[in-house]
C-alpha cells in the first residue's frame, strides 16, 4: 500500500480512483463498514481505493489543547486500512489554513486536482469545508459540478448506538476494554518501546515489558487486564505474541506517581525486550488497581491475577 504527505506526494501519472475520507482514528467496525464499501465500488469499477486522512487530529488545529486521545497510532492505522484493501492513504496536514477552505476548494484540492475522484464513498455523517459547512448532499451536488459521483454509507449501530470512536474512548476511560473490542472489531492496542522501570516486577518474579506510550495515547482506566503483548515489526505488522497480564496506573503499593502501563507475558521469564517496539492488546478487565498493605499481599494478588489472565484467555 502506497501512504502520500499530501496531495503533492501523489504520483503525476495517478488516473482516477475512488476515495473515502475521514479521520478512521482506530478503523472502528462504524470505519471498516465505510471503507469496505468503498473497496466494493472500487473493485466494480476496476478503480484503485485511496483513504484520505488527516494530521494532526482536526480538533486540535480547530480548539488547541483538545487533542482526543487516539486510538492507534498512524503507522497501525495504515496496517489496518492495508487488511481492509486499500491501495493508498493520502494524509493531509491540517492546518488553520486547510480548516478556512470553503466546501468548493476542499473539493478541489482533496478529491479533483491529484486524485481524480471518480466515486466518493464517505459515511452519512460526513462534513467537510470551513466550519464543517458541507454535508454529504452538497458534495453530491459539487460531484456533479466536477464529475465524481458520491454514496452516504449509513452509520453502524449496535443496540442502537452509533460504534464512534468517542463512544470507544468512554469505554476504555471507564476501564471496559470488552466493550471498546467489540465496537473497533479486535483488542485496543496501546503501543510502545520497553524502556526500564525499576525493576519490582523482575524482583518479584514476574518481569513486565514497561512501555514507553506516545502522547494523547488512549489508555484504559487504571486496572489490571487480561491480554496479550505483541511484538510488532519494523513495518508495523505483528510478530511474537504472548499471554500477558496488563497493568496500568502508579503501582501505588509503592507509592509512585507516574502513570505506566506494564505487561507480563504469562510464564515467560526469559523475554529481554528492553528497546523493542511492542503492543499491549487489552481483552478482559480483571480488577481495579488496589494499594495493598504489604509486599506479600501484592505477590499474592498478582499470582491470581496471572491464574484468572491465563483462563480467560484460554477459554479464547
Amino acid at each position: 500500500m502506497q501512504r502520500w504527505q499530501g496531495p503533492a506526494e501523489v504520483p503525476d501519472d495517478w488516473g482516477p480512483s475512488v476515495v473515502t475520507i475521514g479521520n478512521f482514528d482506530g478503523v472502528h467496525r462504524g470505519h471498516q463498514r465505510v471503507v469496505s464499501r468503498a473497496g466494493e465500488v472500487a473493485g466494480a469499477l476496476g478503480l484503485p481505493l485511496v483513504v484520505v486522512t488527516f494530521d494532526p487530529h482536526p480538533e486540535e488545529v480547530v480548539r488547541p489543547g483538545s487533542h482526543p486521545p487516539f486510538l492507534c497510532t498512524a503507522r497501525r492505522q495504515s496496517v489496518l486500512l492495508a487488511g481492509l484493501g486499500v491501495d493508498a492513504v493520502c494524509v493531509i496536514e491540517f492546518t488553520l489554513e486547510f480548516s478556512r477552505l470553503g466546501p468548493d476548494e476542499f473539493v478541489q484540492i482533496v478529491l479533483v486536482d491529484r486524485l481524480h475522484a471518480a466515486r466518493v464513498v464517505v459515511g452519512e455523517d460526513f462534513r467537510f469545508g470551513h466550519k464543517a459547512a458541507g454535508d454529504v448532499a452538497q458534495l453530491a451536488e459539487l460531484g456533479e459540478k466536477y464529475d465524481f459521483s458520491v454514496e452516504g454509507v449509513p452509520l453502524l449501530a449496535d443496540d442502537g448506538v452509533r460504534i464512534s470512536s468517542t463512544e470507544i474512548r468512554a469505554k476504555l476511560t471507564a476501564g471496559d476494554v470488552a466493550g471498546a473490542a467489540l465496537d473497533l472489531g479486535r483488542p485496543h492496542r496501546v503501543e510502545g518501546i520497553v524502556v526500564r522501570g525499576h525493576r519490582r516486577g523482575r524482583a518479584l518474579g514476574f518481569p513486565t515489558a514497561n512501555l514507553e506510550t506516545l502522547p494523547h495515547t488512549a489508555i484504559p482506566a487504571d486496572g489490571v487486564y487480561a491480554g496479550w503483548l505483541v511484538a510488532v515489526d519494523d513495518d508495523g505488522s505483528d510478530g511474537e505474541r504472548w499471554p500477558a497480564a496488563i497493568s496500568v496506573g502508579t503501582n501505588p503499593t509503592f507509592d509512585g506517581r507516574e502513570r505506566s502501563v506494564e505487561a507480563y507475558a504469562l510464564d515467560r521469564d526469559d523475554l529481554d525486550l528492553y528497546g523493542a517496539h511492542m503492543g499491549a492488546d487489552f481483552s478482559q478487565r480483571l480488577r481495579d488497581t488496589v494499594k495493598f498493605a504489604s509486599v506479600g499481599e501484592l505477590v499474592a494478588q498478582m499470582h491470581g491475577d496471572v491464574d484468572a489472565a491465563r483462563e480467560l484467555l484460554t477459554a479464547d
